[in-house]
C-alpha cells in the first residue's frame, strides 16, 4: 500500500494512477490523514459506451423551433419599450 499526501498527488498523479492501475492499494492523505483511495474502474461499471447515431430517429424537432418566443422573452428580460 502506498500513502502519499496531497502535494505529491497533485505532482505524481499520472504515475500514481498507472500503479493503482497495476493493482497497487494507493491512499492519498491530507494532513496525514487517509482521505481518498485511487482505485481503477473495470468495463462495465456503469460507463456507457457512447454510439455515434444512436438515437437516429427518436429525436423530432419542430420546424418552428428557432422561431422567437415573444412571452418568454418577456418574462427574462422584461417588457419591450
Amino acid at each position: 500500500m502506498t500513502v502519499v499526501n496531497m502535494l505529491e498527488a497533485k505532482t505524481q498523479l499520472s504515475k500514481l494512477v498507472a500503479r493503482a492501475e497495476a493493482g497497487e492499494d494507493v491512499i492519498i492523505a491530507r494532513d496525514g490523514r487517509p482521505a481518498v483511495r485511487l482505485t481503477p474502474v473495470q468495463p462495465g461499471d456503469g460507463w456507457a459506451r457512447r454510439v455515434a447515431g444512436s438515437l437516429k430517429g427518436q429525436i423530432v424537432m419542430s420546424e418552428d423551433f428557432d422561431e422567437p418566443m415573444p412571452e418568454l422573452e418577456a418574462s427574462v428580460y422584461g417588457e419591450a419599450e
